[in-house]
């Protein structure tokens, strides 16, 4: 027995060596691995992912990368499309050295909520390790993952998206201090080359002083963009222009050593225009100053200028240290406790004053007040008052007002709405970055034309000057921002002034279908009328009540939260507490085993009891609904009842048709409105439904619908669009979440987004439809749609004027009819038109 110990023994020893032998080959040696004042193995490497902000030039991710890896122990890799920094370090670097390390460049490093857990939960430790701090610090981090996860947070890193700006040139170089240096040192410049009167001895060299930070540090920005695009083997959209501010800089520079200009009493020709300059030495320290001065004042106000939705979003989410007073469900009345944002959960009750911003989504339960211009209008009316809905991001202008909860956090519509503007901006990014790839042909392109002009010239006129005025002219005058810009701008426009108007669109290809949109399907139910039913009539059929026909269809519908359930639970409540007093009728009836089919039948084993105590007697039945899709179904009255009414409901139990209950519901006010609008812009209607055709023609007649496509069953609703897409139609489906799957198949999908989408956290919006309207109205079909025709039109005029005016200004340039100087106003002119035409597409018409 000892022996087989010993054995054992041995053969645990052995494993235990292997193992030590495995962890020193992967660097760890457990006889000297420090360990922490718990015990625990400190780990030698700690893994860290940051997500960055502030970049805006791929190239400068290397030099970040570079300065990261030059630290002891260190390797980074930087991910440009994603901006994520992924960070492998030794346990004892400090993390605040690694984040400095990457602000140094300007750039902020949030460390990820997956970083956080881990430093949450694990242990990261320092030369120094200090057990009690660190247990400080992971429950603030805990407490900073609730809060992240909650949503409300303000400044926590969104994943980083292009800002739709689509220079290469880096934002943030493009400062004040650049620009008035730059504003501030070319003037003279101008003034000493174009001025003859003000020259003096000497004031070429005078010039090149002033000139020199103007082209190397003021046109830094433009420098480092064309520097970026030759490593990522791109073209920088300003590259020609920098090419031409150092093509102007050195030649000058060369002048001024080599030829007599840089000799006491030099005097330039003072002309401006390429063709009339002379055959001495010139200079063109005034076209590089020139060129810094109006690109820089074109970049700066072009970039600031541009609003953006989501920063306005942003700055609308309640940050953790906004204090609300808040009533807890357990407690809904008496004084409220103060607490941030985040500890607010549903059912509780928030007292909002004027000034505040409203931080959940939920229903006035007391006082009043107006709330300020909304960034999603969503609202009829700006008065707040019992029973109003309210959404979070609302600012409340005046009054005060107590609010019940519904939704928090991430499942807020204003939670959802910012999400699916960075899925639109994901998307519209790959479309911008095609036609930035397009347009930075150009640059090339004017290279080797500014290339062959010089030649040219120089060949047939023997001057350099001229030569060299026309090239510059060339470089200059050419604008791919402007080609860059002409979509890209107008869509991004255009999809933010739809959604400010509660119409959130996927794309700037979904706004290209929608505009080239001829036909219009609506979906009954959930979209051209309200969500409420009233019961018409009922019809029993020969020798049944009326009374129990109801009595039982209430009674299968009683579980359900459809508008047509709801209806005839009512009626059905009406008729049981009106006691008619036939003794015909069951006292009471229950329904069990409820089965709801996938074709909408409820069904059920229905029980009807007659009596009470011995006395009592009882049936149990099969009963069930269901609703005609053709005439052949019935027969009779039944038939008759069902067709000329509003929305039949067939009951049936025992395997007999026993009345027909006809379903009124109202269409919603606009409907007909809209309807003639569409018909109007040459979009043809069409009406999905599962009624039978005499009901839905008349329902389609009363709102002007033209064509109508009635006794559908879901499942059948998919083929019934498809079959309209195969005939050459270009489909836009409206439809409710009860017809995802139409709108799968359609060539655009718009969906009426109701209570139940929005308020789950991810709502499953982008693998099913284009177009989400978080408004009710049907107005906002035919509006959308105008909008899209109208982006698309002025999408495709900047595009014709960005192409002729490249054709036409190069063609201007090579002649050498346009100066230098004048080529950069041309250049900045027609971005600017360019941008203001653009700007016409963030208005939505009403």
């Amino acid at each position: 027995m000892r022996g087989f110990e010993r054995a054992g023994e041995n053969a645990l020893d052995e494993h235990l060596e292997a193992a030590r032998e495995a962890a020193r080959l992967a660097g760890i040696d457990p006889e000297t691995a420090r360990r922490d004042l718990d015990g625990e193995l400190v780990r030698p490497n700690a893994s860290y992912a940051f997500e960055l902000t502030g970049i805006e030039d791929g190239p400068q991710l290397t030099e970040i990368e570079d300065a990261l890896e030059s630290l002891d122990g260190v390797s980074a890799r930087l991910v440009y499309p994603t901006r994520m920094a992924w960070v492998t370090a030794p346990a004892t670097t400090p993390l605040s050295e690694i984040t400095d390390t990457i602000e140094r460049f300007g750039v902020k490093a949030n460390v990820t909520d997956s970083t956080l857990q881990r430093r949450a939960h694990g242990r990261y430790w320092t030369e120094h390790p200090l057990p009690r701090r660190a247990k400080h610090h992971r429950k603030e981090e805990d407490a900073n993952l609730i809060a992240r996860a909650q949503g409300f947070v303000q400044n926590t890193p969104r994943r980083p998206q292009r800002t739709g700006d689509v220079l290469f040139t880096a934002r943030d170089l493009v400062t004040p201090a650049r620009l008035w240096t730059a504003v501030l040192l070319t003037i003279p410049v101008l003034l000493l080359t174009y001025v003859p009167a003000l020259s003096f001895p000497g004031w070429q060299w005078v010039s090149l002083a002033l000139s020199t930070p103007v082209a190397l540090w003021c046109a830094e920005p433009f420098h480092r963009a064309m520097a970026g695009g030759v490593r990522r083997g791109l073209s920088a959209l300003d590259g020609a222009s920098s090419i031409a501010i150092l093509a102007a800089y050195v030649w000058s520079f060369a002048a001024l050593l080599f030829t007599s200009a840089g000799t006491i009493g030099y005097e330039s020709s003072g002309s401006w225009m390429p063709l009339s300059v002379g055959k001495g030495p010139e200079l063109y320290f005034e076209v590089a100053c020139t060129v810094t001065t109006l690109l820089l004042v074109g970049r700066y106000f072009s970039m600031r200028v541009r609003s953006s939705l989501r920063d306005a979003l942003d700055a609308r989410r309640p940050g953790p240290d906004s204090l609300y007073e808040v009533n807890h469900r357990a407690r809904t009345s008496g004084p409220g406790e103060e607490m941030p944002a985040t500890e607010i959960r549903q059912g509780d009750d928030v007292h909002v004053t004027a000034g505040q911003v409203i931080p959940v989504d939920g229903e006035v339960i007391g006082g009043s007040g107006e709330i300020d211009w909304e960034l999603v209008s969503t609202y009829a009316t700006p008065q707040l008052k019992v029973g109003a809905k309210v959404l979070a991001g609302s600012v409340l202008r005046s009054g005060r007002i107590k609010v019940r909860t519904t939704r928090v956090g991430h499942t807020t519509l204003l939670a959802a709405v910012q999400r699916w503007l960075e899925e639109a901006s994901r998307h519209q990014n790959a479309a911008t970055m095609v036609s930035t790839r397009s347009a930075g042909l150009l640059i090339p392109a004017a290279y080797i034309i500014a290339a062959f002009d010089f030649g040219l010239w120089l060949l047939f006129t023997g001057n350099v000057n001229t030569a060299v005025s026309t090239a510059l002219a060339i470089l200059i005058v050419v604008a791919p921002v402007s080609l860059a810009i002409s979509p890209a701008l107008a869509i991004r426009q255009g999809l933010e002034s739809a959604v400010r108007n509660g119409v959130l669109v996927r794309d700037g290809n979904t706004l290209r279908v929608l505009s080239k949109t001829d036909m219009v399907v609506f979906n009954r139910v959930g979209t051209l009328v309200k969500p409420e039913m009233t019961v018409e009539t009922v019809t029993p059929a020969k020798g049944e009540s009326s009374e129990l026909v109801v009595r039982i269809a209430g009674v299968l519908s009683a579980d359900s939260d459809h508008p047509a359930s709801r209806a005839i639970v009512k009626a059905a409540r009406e008729v049981r507490d009106a006691r008619s007093g036939d003794p015909r009728l069951p006292d009471w009836i229950e329904a069990g085993d409820d089965i709801v089919t996938p074709d909408g039948e409820f069904g059920g084993r229905v029980t009807a009891t007659w009596g009470n105590g011995e006395n009592a007697r009882s049936q149990t039945f099969d009963a069930s609904l269901w609703r005609p899709t053709n005439l052949s179904q019935l027969s009779g009255k039944l038939s008759v009842a069902a067709t000329t009414g509003g929305t039949p409901v067939v009951v049936r139990w025992d395997g007999k048709d026993r009345g027909v209950i006809t379903l009124y519901d109202p269409a919603k006010e606009d409907a007909i409105q809209a309807v003639d609008r569409l018909e109007s812009m040459d979009v043809e209607t069409v009406m999905l439904t599962r009624d039978t055709y005499p009901v839905a023609r008349r329902f389609a007649d009363f709102l002007g619908i033209s064509q109508v496509l009635a006794g559908l069953r879901s499942p059948e609703k998919p083929a019934a669009v498809r079959a309209l897409h195969t005939q050459g139609a270009i489909v836009a489906m409206v439809g409710d979440s009860s017809v995802m799957p139409v709108l799968r198949v359609a060539d655009t999908g718009i969906l009426y987004a109701s209570e139940d989408l929005v308020g789950t956290k991810e709502p499953k919006w982008d693998s099913t439809c284009d177009v989400v309207l978080v408004r009710d109205d049907v107005m906002a079909v035919p509006q959308l749609i105008e909008h899209a025709r109208r982006v698309n039109r002025i999408v495709n005029t900047n595009l014709a004027f960005a192409g002729i005016y490249n054709i036409v200004a190069i063609v201007l340039a090579a002649a050498g009819v346009l100066p230098p100087v004048g080529a950069t106003l041309l250049m900045l002119g027609s971005s600017l038109l360019v941008e203001f035409g653009s700007r016409r597409a963030g208005r939505f018409r009403t």
